[in-house]
């Protein structure tokens, strides 16, 4: 391993890397620390769908990072527009209104030049038909304000950033764990204390770049600033986000920022393993709980499963989900709308009931109340106003009137078999709190000073989100600020 370097990034996902390619196309010789074996190497980002959301102004912006469309695609899709003003209220909305208006600001009006920066450096995309948009009348119109994935989904955006990366001759040391920032006299950070094949030294550096992911692999933690309850959630992706990225920053003085009660947290597979399963990735998930019903052990729809597009709502639903007796829910499908269920539905493993009637059903849902379920469905069927006709790419107002919690989209009735339930329960993806930046992404200190050559980006930083996220900003804010933070290495290191 060297052991003197312009600048050393600190993890081995979409953000880390990033900030890697920026920093050595901007001058600098760079090392990457990624703290798992090659064989686990992409942090979160590997985990992921590699949905990335970015602001555009019309399909001719989309086609510009898309490769291999053909003109009858093109011809018969509908990308519409996802402004710069709306990707920005989303941010505001769905975090009520907490995010820092900087950050949030700095993440939107780089957006779509940092997708097509990405793309310069070999990463492909493809829009997401059959996620975010349905073939009606033979029209896909997309919805939500997400559009493209990253060809091959989270391993696919790490492999192709980890080739850009070996071809701009940058160095990744793979069970390389960083344990200690290194601070000169003056204070500023001056190298890293690495541990790997257990044996411990020390990399000099002119800057530093963190982007090791936050806590939610570490129960502890999670229970510590979550909550009670919080340490049986399912961690959807890797197991070596244990939040010590975080302890680095904050034992040189680092400012804590953000929601640190908070957390991305999904329905996902009840009987999943403890961490992610890379043979799987992200096929735990279950989302297409909009177009059914979601009930607890007692029988009772607890959410509004329509409130919302599903990327708007599906980073807090698995907190509500936690917080139900047992701390799991079941997701329930008629034949009107199997067909429009995810992929991640049809995986084998896949905790799964069905039926032909209601009353059979109801007795197959382990841990359920069949009467109380029963009831529950009966009132929900009588209260949705059958007049307004379905419709899965807009919020059609298909509702229901008078239920102790109604359902204002996508409500259709569940009277055709053969039934189809899906066990769920949380799965905690990233945690919102960590170390405060500057937009420029430098690390600010308890007396609100940048701490002279430490940058930071992705999970780890704090603001960004509270409570919630839209759908695929979490990569998007991972690639932006780890391009912003690489540059602003090299440009201290090479000064």
């Amino acid at each position: 391993m060297s052991k003197r370097v312009d600048v050393v990034v600190v993890g081995g996902g979409n953000a880390a890397l990033c900030a890697a390619l920026s920093a050595r196309e901007s001058g600098a010789e760079v090392l990457v620390l990624e703290r798992a074996p090659h064989a686990e190497r992409g942090g979160n980002s590997s985990f992921t769908a590699g949905n990335m959301r970015f602001a555009y102004d019309g399909g001719e912006q989309v086609l510009s990072l898309v490769d291999g469309l053909t003109d009858d695609q093109i011809e018969r899709t509908d990308f519409g527009t996802y402004t710069e003003a709306q990707f920005f209220d989303d941010i505001a909305r769905v975090t009520e209104n907490r995010c820092d208006p900087e950050l949030a600001d700095v993440l939107v009006s780089n957006s779509y030049d940092t997708l097509r920066w990405m793309h310069s450096k070999g990463v492909k995309f493809l829009p997401l038909y059959g996620k975010q948009a349905f073939e009606v009348d033979g029209k896909w119109t997309f919805w939500g304000g997400l559009t493209l994935e990253a060809v091959g989904g989270g391993p696919g955006l790490v492999d192709a950033l980890t080739a850009a990366c070996q071809k701009a001759g940058i160095t990744i040391e793979y069970g390389a764990r960083a344990k200690r920032l290194i601070a000169d006299e003056t204070g500023a950070i001056s190298g890293v204390e690495v541990r790997q094949d257990r044996k411990v030294s020390i990399v000099e550096a002119k800057a530093v770049v963190l982007a090791a992911g936050g806590f939610q692999a570490n129960p502890e933690w999670r229970t510590r600033y979550l909550g009670p309850g919080w340490d049986v959630a399912k961690v959807r992706g890797t197991r070596f986000n244990t939040g010590e990225g975080i302890k680095m920053a904050l034992e040189v003085g680092a400012s804590p920022a953000g929601n640190w009660s908070g957390a991305h947290a999904v329905g996902w597979e009840f009987n999943a393993p403890e961490f992610g399963d890379l043979a799987v990735g992200d096929s735990f998930q279950k989302h297409s709980y909009p177009w059914g019903v979601m009930v607890n052990a007692e029988g009772k729809r607890f959410v509004d499963e329509g409130a919302d597009f599903r990327n708007y709502t599906y980073a807090k639903y698995g907190r509500v989900i936690l917080d139900q007796p047992g701390q799991f829910a079941w997701q329930v499908f008629d034949q009107k709308v199997v067909k429009q269920l995810r992929d991640e539905y049809r995986i084998k493993q896949v905790t799964k009931v069905t039926a032909n009637t209601l009353e059979e059903l109801a007795t197959k849902m382990d841990g359920v109340d069949p009467e109380g379920f029963l009831k529950e469905i009966d009132a929900y069927n009588a209260a949705i106003d059958q007049s307004v006709p379905f419709n899965p790419n807009v919020k059609d107002g298909r509702r229901t009137q008078g239920l102790a919690v109604d359902k204002t989209n996508w409500a259709n009735t569940l009277d055709e078999g053969p039934f189809e339930a899906y066990q769920v329960t949380c799965g905690i993806t990233f945690t919102f709190g960590g170390v405060r930046i500057t937009p420029q992404s430098e690390v600010v200190d308890d007396d609100g000073q940048v701490i002279p050559g430490l940058f930071a980006c992705g999970e780890m930083v704090g603001g960004l989100f509270y409570f919630n996220y839209p759908g695929g900003s979490g990569l998007t804010n991972g690639s932006v600020f780890g391009r912003i933070a690489g540059r602003g290495a090299a440009a201290l290191a090479t000064s």
